[in-house]
């Protein structure tokens, strides 16, 4: 990824797992989105937090010390989820165990994570209606409507209210 670039970016938990199903680990990508947007590092299109994945529509604006704040992020939320399922429920640690690598011994994000550039506000208003539709899908079943779904840009899109502070209208960019 490259800085000043806009990207959809799709980000799956290990497996398909639902680990993200529980609000306690959506915080923890809430809280890693806070922090990089208030230091500058990032800018927040648009998100959806969904039980097994993320769907992110941002900017990097700046590198995060000596790597891009995408590999942050990544490696924050992998560190915050370890940290809470070894105090609070250990047994789960076996679903995210890897035996083929040994630089570490768990891991909660395929490494196969997709970026795409998006250069066009209209290609970036399709991505929107996507990943704000997400929660609304048979298969999930979230919300009734995408504004009524708590982690997801759809109600700042709606109201113009960022109950987590991460956000920036596209508008502003193009």
């Amino acid at each position: 990824m490259e800085l000043g670039v806009v990207y959809f970016y799709t980000a799956t938990i290990l497996c398909w797992q639902h680990l993200l199903k529980l609000d306690k680990y959506k915080d923890i990508i809430i809280r890693s989105l806070q922090h990089l947007t208030k230091h500058q590092k990032i800018r927040v299109y648009g998100f959806v937090i969904m039980p097994n994945h993320v769907h992110l529509i941002w900017e990097m604006l700046a590198s995060n010390g000596k790597e891009m704040p995408h590999a942050s992020f990544m490696k924050y939320t992998a560190h915050q989820f370890l940290e809470d399922l070894r105090v609070h429920h250990p047994e789960v640690l076996r679903y995210f165990e890897v035996t083929n690598t040994t630089s570490r011994r768990y891991q909660f994000w395929e490494r196969n994570s997709l970026p795409v550039p998006l250069f066009s506000h209209e290609v970036l208003e399709q991505k929107l209606t996507y990943i704000h539709n997400n929660p609304l899908q048979e298969k999930w079943q979230l919300a009734d409507d995408p504004s009524s779904y708590r982690y997801s840009s759809a109600a700042f899109y709606e109201t113009g209210n960022d109950i987590f502070n991460v956000l920036t209208h596209y508008k502003e960019r193009w």
